[in-house]
């Protein structure tokens, strides 16, 4: 494939990604990526790291 063929392949797909309205299901969206406030955050490495800052200042 030519220089050409491949610049004018990206230039419609830039267009399209500009100009192209898409339907977004933001309810979806924020669900896998919010975060909610019922569940409560645990550091499951907590334990097993809990006693190196006292090492360290006796070092």
């Amino acid at each position: 494939m030519g220089r050409g063929r491949q610049k004018a392949k990206h230039t419609k797909i830039a267009r399209e990604l500009k100009y192209d309205t898409y339907n977004v299901n933001y309810s979806a969206l924020e669900k896998e990526l919010g975060h909610h406030d019922e569940e409560q955050y645990v550091d499951k490495w907590a334990d097993q790291y809990a006693g190196d800052d006292e090492e360290l200042e006796t070092a």
